[in-house]
């Protein structure tokens, strides 16, 4: 029966006027669409959020192009199957057949050597590939294969956008056209879906199919109070597009900033069996070490860092055992946000006063000119003193003695900071 398959791939667009959004890429007289409507595409990436139409429109170009279109998940793909695609394409270049098209989902999650199988069949054209990526290509995707594809970047859908899908699907849907269905109210809808046409229909098929069990042949109602009630009831406990995906990632971080290892892995696990990405748990990691351990203990920010590009080369699912100790390591650290704070204090004075002048004395003077106006006149050169240090002005006069950082009591920054209190004694005030 028809409504056996999900909403979300029955409205799947057959064609690119039945395509929703991106006009920026696909709109007439955008590169892309004259190159569809000259039958000759280039290889290219797709960079977008989740549900926004990347798989829809490899396969819609490959249907309008009349290709032979092959499709991989680098999730549950390896070298192997890349090969026997290229393969198969090859063979058909005996026969005449158009140049196929090779769709990798999730390209981003292909190792190097994965991303290295594809580069031959690229540039002697035997596939066009058309890569899907939620992350940016230019940190994900080798750099070989990056400057042999364009790479469009794929916008989340607009408010009207999603209000359009759920209309079309109530009135052209061969299952729900046939109900009593009022949409009284989108906004709830709109705000679940995250600017997700897959979560969109989802939510709405699942309002329906609770609705119709509910009330026979009654009007079915949906409203922003229909909506935020039966997601909250029925969906999963994690989302990782969703709000439960900024919830838990916030849970974690509050965790490892609280100094509490036993709620870090919790959350870490719930994420990753949620389905989030671990490069994005691994990113927020990096950012944890220096942002709330700092100078407290450097040698986080060296392990969170060695741990993304740990779990970036073995992948998942042992991954989890090198994020586990790294999220371990991080609750575990003495915890000083000194850096953070130094850093906050600096921007804000920068925005707020651009116009203060280096002084003169540390200026470059690289030109006899700049010489003759006193650029670098009575610098002291701190090598030619004791202790490689002189005493001598270095910010601006406006803001002299200016405390911008001050260290934390934690024992690492105190032993780190006593020499240069030394230094400044009576200056600044660490």
């Amino acid at each position: 029966m028809i409504d056996n398959i999900p909403l979300a791939e029955r409205l799947r667009p057959k064609s690119l006027n039945d395509y929703v959004g991106q006009k920026h890429v696909i709109g007439e007289n955008t590169a892309l669409r004259k190159a569809i409507e000259q039958g000759n595409i280039p290889s290219f990436i797709l960079w977008g959020p989740p549900g926004v139409g990347k798989t829809s429109l490899a396969s819609i170009i490959a249907t309008t192009l009349n290709r032979p279109f092959y499709m991989l998940s680098a999730i549950n793909s390896g070298v192997k199957d890349i090969r026997d695609a290229i393969e198969k394409a090859e063979s058909q270049r005996f026969f005449s057949q158009p140049k196929p098209i090779l769709f990798i989902d999730e390209i981003h999650r292909f190792s190097k050597a994965q991303q290295d199988s594809l580069l031959g069949a690229v540039e002697k054209g035997t596939i066009a590939l058309i890569g899907a990526t939620t992350e940016n290509p230019s940190f994900e995707v080798i750099s070989a294969l990056l400057s042999r594809c364009q790479v469009y970047k794929l916008n989340a859908l607009s408010h009207e956008e999603l209000t359009s899908l759920v209309d079309t699907a109530v009135k052209t849907d061969f299952y729900l056209k046939r109900l009593p269905i009022k949409i009284e109210e989108y906004d709830q809808l709109i705000k679940l879906s995250g600017g997700d046409a897959r979560r969109l229909l989802n939510v709405l098929e699942l309002i329906v199919s609770l609705k119709k069990s509910d009330t026979s042949d009654a009007e079915i109602v949906i409203n922003d109070e229909v909506a935020l009630e039966t997601v909250s009831s029925n969906l999963g406990l994690y989302d990782k597009t969703g709000e439960g995906h900024y919830d838990t990632i916030s849970a974690f971080i509050k965790s490892v900033r609280g100094s509490d290892p036993n709620a870090a892995v919790y959350y870490l696990a719930k994420m990753l069996l949620g389905g989030e990405d671990p490069l994005f748990i691994c990113r927020r990691m990096i950012i944890l070490a220096s942002e709330d351990i700092g100078l407290a203990n450097p040698n986080a920010l060296l392990l969170a860092n060695n741990t993304f590009q740990a779990v970036h080369q073995i992948g998942m699912p042992e991954g989890r055992i090198v994020m586990s100790q790294c999220a371990i390591y991080l609750a575990s650290s003495p915890k000083s946000n000194s850096a953070y704070v130094a850093i906050g204090r600096a921007y804000d004075m920068v925005a707020k006063n651009p116009h203060y002048q280096i002084p003169l004395d540390l200026r470059n003077a690289v030109t006899t000119y700049m010489k003759q106006i006193d650029y670098g006149k009575d610098y002291k050169y701190s090598h030619d003193f004791d202790n490689s240090f002189a005493f001598q002005e270095f910010l601006p006069p406006e803001i002299s003695k200016h405390p911008f950082y001050k260290s934390n009591s934690n024992a690492a920054e105190q032993k780190m900071i006593e020499k240069i209190r030394q230094f400044w004694h009576g200056h600044y005030e660490f």
